[in-house]
C-alpha cells in the first residue's frame, strides 16, 4: 500500500459517509445523484445529453486507462 492508495481510500469512505448520512436523515436532495441531477441540469434535454455522453465517455476512458 502506497500514501496513494490512502488518499483514494480516504476520499471514497468520506463520499460514502456523506451519502449514508443523507439517505439516513431523509435529506434526499443531499444524495449524490441529486447533486448530479442539479450539476448537470438533467431536467433539460441539453442537460440530459451532456451527462450521457460525459459519461459515456468517462466509462471509455477508464475501462481504457485500467486495462491499458
Amino acid at each position: 500500500m502506497n500514501p496513494g492508495d490512502a488518499v483514494w481510500g480516504g476520499l471514497i469512505l468520506a463520499g460514502a459517509a456523506v451519502e449514508t448520512y443523507a439517505l439516513r436523515s431523509a435529506r434526499q436532495e443531499a444524495t449524490l445523484s441529486a447533486a448530479t441531477r442539479r450539476w448537470f441540469r438533467v431536467h433539460t434535454k441539453a442537460g440530459k445529453v451532456l451527462f450521457v455522453v460525459g459519461w459515456v465517455g468517462f466509462s471509455a476512458w477508464w475501462v481504457h486507462h485500467v486495462i491499458a
